[in-house]
C-alpha cells in the first residue's frame, strides 16, 4: 500500500446523491402488514416496495387529501 496517493485527477461519483439514508419511521400495522402481504406475492422485500411506492408518489407529486372530523 501507498504512503500517499494522487486523487488530482478523480472524479466525483455521479450516483453518491441516489444513495439511500437510513430513517426510522413509525408505520400502522395495517399498512406494514399489507406491504408484508404484497412482498409475498411479488418476490420483493416489503422495505423495498415501502420506497418504491413513497418514490413514485414523490416523483408524482401525489399529494395527500385529509379530512379531519369536526
Amino acid at each position: 500500500m501507498k504512503k500517499e496517493y494522487d486523487f488530482s485527477d478523480s472524479v466525483r461519483n455521479p450516483y453518491a446523491k441516489l444513495l439511500k439514508k437510513q430513517v426510522t419511521l413509525r408505520l400502522n400495522t395495517d399498512a406494514i402488514t399489507y406491504f408484508k402481504t404484497l412482498a409475498k406475492e411479488t418476490g420483493v422485500p416489503y422495505q423495498n416496495l415501502i420506497n418504491l411506492y413513497l418514490t413514485e408518489c414523490a416523483h408524482s407529486g401525489r399529494k395527500l387529501r385529509l379530512k379531519w372530523a369536526s
